[in-house]
């Protein structure tokens, strides 16, 4: 398999987190997990690069790297109210008219904005910054309570952790939600949240601290086979379902009903990667009831039918389904 080369942008002071989110996920080689990237970063200039946390690190590459890329990642930018130098921005433009996909974490956004790349479209950033960018950047249509938004060549993020989500759902696009859930796995992170997700979620009364849902859903996971329903999942934890609802809202910022769509898609995702099941036995198993609710629901949540996805991700040689 051809290695998909990403290229991280560093741009002093660099924020170290946002910059691991993407080592992390696409330049680590982990033990029975085969890399499918090349990682590397590159500077404006070469050399010493000063980041946040008190020291510098050593870049060898310069811009011209970028044109090489597939994906340009773009973390953090502690600077983000100046002006990007022209040198880089010319860099990522020169990038992405040749078919570069642009991936911006948190602050990032502003730098993929200033090069022109978002406007008339969709973007998301930290949502402490949502109202500046909006101020600076009237043309984009900012969505400040996304986890991150993937318009194909040019996605972007809030801050901190939802960059590694937003890494991951890049990964998923790729190779597909069984190689994403086993680099998540290895992080011992969740393997999907979807990016419609709240950024953050509300906070409770002082005296009523939300009551943690994560032992039904990790019960619910293990049920998706059964047919469960909202009121199911709410005698669960014996609430009522509105109760469960805005448990739902406040802790994952979605509705029981959808998350148990989004579970359901996914486990569909992974049997028709890693196994040569019909259709028909994965809507059962998944909760799904039958082959045409499967392709129906996936295709509104994936964009794609079945039979193509496993076209595109399956791992061996399957008998004719979808």
């Amino acid at each position: 398999m051809t290695s998909h080369r990403v290229v991280a942008l560093a741009i002093p002071p660099q924020s170290t987190f946002e910059l691991a989110c993407a080592a992390e996920v696409f330049g680590l080689s982990r033990q029975g997990l085969p890399s499918r990237y090349e990682f590397g970063v590159c500077a404006e200039r070469p050399g010493r690069v000063a980041t946040l946390a008190g020291y510098d690190m050593m870049v060898s590459h310069g811009l011209d790297t970028l044109q090489a890329a597939d994906t340009v990642v773009i973390p953090g930018l502690q600077c983000h109210q100046e002006a990007a130098p022209p040198a880089v921005l010319d860099a990522v433009r020169r990038a992405h008219r040749r078919g570069a996909r642009i991936v911006a974490i948190c602050s990032g956004a502003f730098l993929v904005a200033q090069a022109g790349l978002l406007d008339g479209r969709r973007a998301t950033t930290h949502w402490r910054m949502a109202a500046e960018f909006a101020a600076r950047f009237p043309k984009v249509e900012v969505e400040a309570d996304t986890l991150y938004i993937d318009l194909g060549d040019v996605a972007t993020s809030a801050g901190t952790a939802a960059g590694i989500d937003l890494c991951l759902h890049v990964v998923r696009a790729d190779h597909g939600a069984a190689h994403a859930a086993h680099i998540a796995r290895h992080m011992v992170m969740p393997p999907h949240r979807e990016g419609g997700q709240l950024q953050y979620a509300a906070s409770a009364r002082p005296d009523a601290p939300p009551d943690s849902l994560a032992a039904v859903l990790e019960w619910a996971v293990e049920h998706l086979h059964e047919p469960l329903t909202v009121d199911d999942l709410a005698a669960r934890v014996a609430v009522s379902p509105r109760t469960l609802a805005r448990r739902f809202t406040q802790q994952l910022g979605t509705s029981p009903g959808r998350w148990l769509l989004q579970q359901r898609v996914m486990a569909a995702r992974t049997l028709l990667e890693d196994t040569d099941l019909a259709v028909e036995a994965i809507a059962a198993k998944v909760g799904l009831s039958t082959a045409t609710n499967l392709r129906r629901r996936f295709h509104s949540t994936v964009h794609t039918t079945p039979a193509a996805y496993r076209r595109a991700f399956g791992r061996r040689p399957r008998t004719p389904a979808g």
